[in-house]
This record gives C-alpha cells, sequence and structure tokens, in this order.
C-alpha cells in the first residue's frame, strides 16, 4: 500500500526488540495509530528524540497488515520540551496523554480530540501557575466530547436546581430525591469550581492558584473518579497530578 503523511502528537511509546519501538500517536487525520519505529534505539537511528512523548510530529507512515503500522519519517513541528523539565507540567501532560490514549479509537478520526490534545499542551507550555488546573480543564472538555460531561448546575436526572448529592454513576451531581444509595454529598463551591474549569479557555484555566484548599481537594476528587467511572479503568498518572498540585 501507498505511504500516508499524518501529523500528531506521540502519546507514549514502548520498546520491541532490541533496538525498535513501537509508538502510538494520537492524529488529526486518522485518529490513535500504533506503529513501529525501527532502529529507533540505535545511537545511528535518524528518528533520534523525534518520537518522545508530547511531541507534536509530521509522519510519514506504511499501513500495515496487522495492528502496527511502520514510520518512515519523523519530523518535529514542536517539542513541547519544557513539560519535560518540569514535574507539575509533566504531570499535567502526562494525565492529557493517557486520558486520549483511553479513549481514541485505533484509526477511528477524531479531528476534534486532537485539536484538543495539542491546545491543551500549548496551555501547559505556557506556564501557568496551577497546571493540574489545566489537566482538569482538559478533562472535563474531554469527556463532553466523548459524550460524558458531568451535571453541575442541576440535578443529572430530574433537572431540579441546587443538587447537593453526586454520584458518578447517574451522571453528576442529584438532588436527594433521585440519589441512588452511594451518591455522596457535594459543596456548591466545588461544582462551581468544576463548572468553571468546564467553560473556562485551557490557557485561562490555570491563570490562579485556587485560594481554598478544601474545595479545590473535593472537586478534584469528584472529577477525577468521575472520569475513571466513564472510562472505565484507572488512570496511573492522577495520583502523580494530586502530588504535584499546588
Amino acid at each position: 500500500m501507498p505511504p500516508y503523511r499524518e501529523q500528531g502528537i506521540v502519546l507514549r511509546s514502548i520498546k520491541l526488540g532490541e533496538a525498535d519501538k513501537i509508538v502510538t500517536v494520537m492524529t488529526q487525520g486518522a485518529g490513535k495509530v500504533r506503529a513501529v519505529a525501527k532502529g529507533i534505539r540505535k545511537t545511528t537511528s535518524r528518528f533520534g528524540a523525534r518520537l518522545e512523548p508530547f511531541t507534536h510530529v509530521s509522519l510519514m507512515l506504511y499501513r500495515g497488515r496487522g495492528s502496527l503500522d511502520t514510520i518512515t519519517q519523523a519530523e518535529i513541528i514542536a517539542s513541547h520540551r519544557s513539560l519535560r523539565d518540569d514535574l507539575g507540567l509533566f504531570a499535567a501532560g502526562e494525565t492529557m496523554l493517557e486520558a486520549v490514549d483511553k479513549v481514541a479509537e485505533e484509526h477511528e478520526k477524531n479531528v476534534r480530540l486532537a485539536l484538543l490534545l495539542l491546545a491543551g499542551l500549548r496551555a501547559l507550555e505556557s506556564g501557568p501557575a496551577d497546571p493540574s488546573a489545566v489537566a482538569e480543564s482538559f478533562l472535563l472538555k474531554m469527556l463532553s466530547l466523548s459524550g460524558f460531561h458531568p451535571s453541575l448546575t442541576a440535578c443529572a436526572v430530574c433537572g431540579a436546581a441546587d443538587p447537593q448529592l453526586f454520584a458518578s454513576g447517574q451522571g453528576g451531581a442529584v438532588c436527594s430525591r433521585c440519589a441512588e444509595p452511594g451518591a455522596g454529598p457535594v459543596g456548591r463551591e466545588a461544582l462551581a469550581m468544576l463548572q468553571r474549569l468546564a467553560l473556562a479557555e485551557m490557557g485561562e484555566a490555570g491563570a490562579h492558584v485556587e485560594p481554598d484548599a478544601r474545595t479545590r481537594k473535593q472537586a478534584r476528587a469528584l472529577l477525577y473518579g468521575f472520569a475513571e467511572y466513564h472510562l472505565d479503568r484507572r488512570m496511573k498518572s492522577l495520583p502523580m497530578l494530586v502530588r504535584t498540585a499546588p
């Protein structure tokens, strides 16, 4: 088959054999792509550091007969190197990469998700005061794209105003009449914070550090639990994000 050209963000890579790697890339036109970069671990590799996570790259690939394509050329569009040099930025960026890797389907075009990821990495590269808030704003927007946006201003079941409980399995905030067993109490301030993060541009989401640590902690716990419930899997990057948050 003829080669094809794509651009996207490198999500992760794993070793393959003595000198190769399998690289996962979220592309704009072909969705998530898993491809072999042959010889990349050799000191003489023509790829060098072009296929590191966070890197925005332009690729030439061959479609594989199985699940793996083959990368023949790679050029850096933006390295996003600062994200690898700062632990807080790294933790926030890693959360974004992992979330996209879990939700994106292989070779299923999702331009909006690819552009959202690129916008998130650019927001982190600007050096926000609170990188974790940028990652949380990203998670909320990604959940919305995937059809799982949590209800934050009204009961997810009946639409009643001022809900004071929260249940991930019911879609977010719920009123006492609709709440199923296991729904937990939630403060208005935590819901309002999540709503602000959901609506804010990612470049603005981390501009300030939230002064109310208690509200911040509750909002974070609600979002992380909701995200893992609807992604149906644990996210390894979230504990690191918590540890590095202001």
